[in-house]
């Protein structure tokens, strides 16, 4: 005991003070390569890769290290000091197993749902057979919301190699339409020809409107995207994501781009790309043309206006956010995005609804809201909803690592 405070109070002198979070007392403290680590009675660690994060260290024991976590807005303790390897680069002791942990997590559907969502959006920052399979496991998950979200990620990562996979999703008729949505949403976004003629089929005959207008929007988002590969108006969102359309090319009036957006014989791609061209000009004028969108006939429109004022986060969206949400007769499709804008506005007002609708009878809205609201107590906590895994190359360079010595205070 009397050499813990020893230990503490040089730590004081060579480094400043601690500061404080909790009950729990923290210092930066810079290594090189592989270096042996001591402790004292709990150490906790966190990884600055370009967030600290965390993760049990012992996954051996999964369900019950799971069973055990506490709440987000908490720490999470160790198991025991002798969890910890000496030669460690990094809290699960390599790339591998921390990639192991979260394409376990991911399909453990005894987990909460916004643990597993923690996992996907994790595995999507990820790369090779191990991610690419849990993912593609996880678009038969019961949960469509998270099936659906599963393909989401696969078509943001751009993978050919989920082409296969997706497209027997896509035919699948016994899946939820959301699902089988995202799947042809996907295939569009990895841009290959292959894709086409799957997509063509579906568009004739699968019996979901909004699939069916999502074949519509792949097929010549394929096109689009291979006549723009290698110029200046590629696919680069300023927000990183792979959008269904690509913006509007021509240098249009915001009050042109929003007649385009509210015309209901315009082709669908068309009104996609005008409301991209709008999120990209993300002033007052483009936010009310998106906001009044959210009344067009399309539900697979209405959702993706839904999911850019996610983006945008912008306050003026709130009440035709939260109006959406309130409408049990709305698409869950278009009731989730509305549920996930308004996590990412996260006023007070939004945040309480948040809650009120994280009970509701429909899966997909409930789940939802409970992911959204994870991933504000995340966000609140200063630490960030994915795990950021390190590279090889990362991994030999220099760390920064932040020891936390646990202290009654």
């Amino acid at each position: 005991m009397y050499l813990y405070i020893l230990s503490w109070s040089y730590s004081c002198i060579l480094h400043g003070p601690p500061f404080q979070v909790g009950f729990y007392y923290y210092y930066y403290y810079y290594y090189y390569y592989y270096y042996y680590y001591y402790y004292y009675y709990y150490y906790y660690y966190y990884y600055f890769v370009p967030q600290f994060f965390f993760q049990t260290r012992d996954s051996s024991s999964f369900a019950s290290a799971a069973a055990r976590r506490p709440p987000p807005t908490d720490f999470h303790r160790m198991e025991s000091p002798a969890a910890v390897e000496k030669e460690a680069p990094c809290a699960f002791g390599g790339a591998a197993e921390m990639e192991k942990f979260l394409c376990d997590l991911l399909l453990d559907a005894a987990q909460p749902i916004a643990e597993r969502f923690r996992a996907l959006f994790s595995l999507r920052n990820l790369r090779g057979d191990a991610p690419r399979r849990a993912l593609l496991q996880a678009t038969r998950d019961s949960s469509n919301l998270l099936a659906h979200e599963a393909a989401f990620a696969l078509g943001q990562m751009q993978d050919a190699e989920a082409i296969p996979a997706l497209e027997a999703v896509l035919k699948d008729l016994s899946l939820h339409p959301i699902v089988r949505h995202e799947a042809a949403e996907a295939l569009g976004a990895i841009g290959l020809e292959k894709g086409i003629p799957l997509l063509e089929e579906s568009l004739a005959s699968d019996p979901a409107v909004e699939v069916q207008e999502t074949c519509q929007l792949a097929l010549r988002r394929i096109g689009e995207g291979k006549s723009a590969s290698g110029s200046e108006n590629t696919t680069i969102s300023p927000f990183l994501s792979v959008d269904p359309a690509l913006p509007t090319k021509q240098e249009l009036s915001v009050e042109l781009l929003r007649e385009l957006l509210l015309n209901e014989q315009e082709s669908m791609y068309e009104r996609y790309a005008a409301l991209f061209a709008l999120r990209n000009d993300s002033g007052d004028a483009a936010v009310s043309a998106i906001i009044a969108a959210l009344r067009v006939k399309s539900a697979l429109l209405r959702h993706e206006v839904a999911y850019v004022l996610g983006q945008l986060q912008n306050k003026a969206a709130s009440d035709a956010l939260s109006t959406v949400l309130k409408n049990v007769d709305e698409h869950p499709m278009v009731r989730h995005e509305a549920a996930e804008a308004l996590g990412s506005i996260a006023d007070q007002e939004s945040i309480a609804l948040l809650e009120e609708f994280s009970k509701d009878p429909e899966p997909i809205v409930s789940q939802s809201c409970e992911v959204a609201i994870s991933m504000l107590e995340y966000e609140r906590s200063g630490r960030s909803f994915e795990v950021h895994a390190l590279s090889r190359s990362t991994e030999r360079k220099s760390l920064m690592v932040l020891f936390c010595v646990s202290c009654k205070v």
